[in-house]
């Protein structure tokens, strides 16, 4: 037998305190459990045992030696679950919570795409744009953007994502261009956002810039904010993820590109206990695979 299989059973016997209980625990007969443990002994040149009829007990050496043989053997155990877990395929449920727009946009198709490629994990999806408490109501992993502040939640960059003010060709054509970002002041601007206060974000000769703006209509919801801008209602200034394909298809066109704030950052994030899990370290890998290009800059 080996040293570590030696160990094991010291620690097995201790911990049942009989070489009976230890011998029926293991598997194996008392009399090899008795001979293991006095060849440890002899090998270590201590005891760590003491035999009586009546009942078996430790020296205080046994006893150090008990101490490091568990951490030792909890250490070997948490090596193989470690390498076990990397080569095993993702299984389970993964409960995730995401911002509404960017779930209904973009992560329905990915995780159509992810669950098709590991068909034993089941996925539940919150999608909100509130503040989730990812461990106090038992998420895997949450999608979050923007600068995060501080929380003991492991977090990942999958991808950036600019921050576009845009109107529509019809509403510039009527209105005009604002040529700096003071001139939008008198020209409607959609809301996005709960606050009844809304600033939106610049740099002005690379130092940051926040404007209050107003207008009639405030929605907590992008993509509504969105068809406002390309209905003609005004300005919006919006993620690219939200307004990229209305960018692309010419129904949105954006302005102050020189004052355009610095990228946001699209994270997941996880609980600490949630790092080893195969399943959350794989879908993370997969989110920054899938949105990692310049797809949303």
């Amino acid at each position: 037998m080996s040293q570590l299989e030696d160990m094991q059973i010291f620690v097995s016997t201790v911990d049942a305190q009989s070489f009976t209980a230890a011998a029926e625990r293991l598997g194996l007969s008392k009399q090899l459990i008795s001979r293991r443990i006095m060849a440890l002994e002899e090998r270590l040149g201590a005891r760590l045992l003491v035999r009586t009829t009546r009942r078996l007990s430790i020296t205080d050496t046994g006893r150090g030696f008990y101490e490091r043989a568990v951490k030792i053997l909890q250490d070997v155990d948490e090596a193989e679950q470690l390498v076990a877990n990397q080569n095993a395929a993702p299984r389970g449920t993964l409960r995730l919570t995401a911002p509404m727009s960017f779930g209904t946009l973009h992560l329905g198709p990915a995780i159509a795409r992810f669950m098709a490629t590991w068909p034993e994990v089941t996925v539940e999806l919150d999608l909100s744009d509130r503040f989730v408490d990812v461990v106090g109501e038992g998420y895997d992993m949450a999608v979050r953007i923007g600068q995060l502040g501080d929380s003991s939640l492991i977090a990942r960059a999958i991808a950036p994502t600019g921050l576009v003010v845009c109107a529509s060709p019809v509403y510039l054509e009527q209105h005009g261009r604002p040529p700096t970002p003071y001139d939008l002041k008198g020209h409607p601007c959609l809301l996005y956002g709960h606050s009844r206060s809304v600033e939106w974000s610049f740099l002005d000769g690379g130092r940051p810039l926040a404007l209050p703006v107003s207008g009639r209509l405030r929605a907590n919801n992008g993509e509504l904010a969105c068809d406002a801008a390309v209905a003609g209602l005004g300005f919006a200034q919006l993620p690219t993820f939200i307004v990229g394909e209305a960018l692309r298809a010419g129904t949105l066109v954006s302005v102050l590109d020189e004052y355009a704030p610095a990228p946001l950052t699209i994270y997941a994030v996880y609980p600490q206990h949630r790092q080893q899990s195969r399943t959350v370290k794989v879908f993370a890998e997969f989110l920054r695979d899938t949105f990692g290009k310049p797809r949303f800059s």
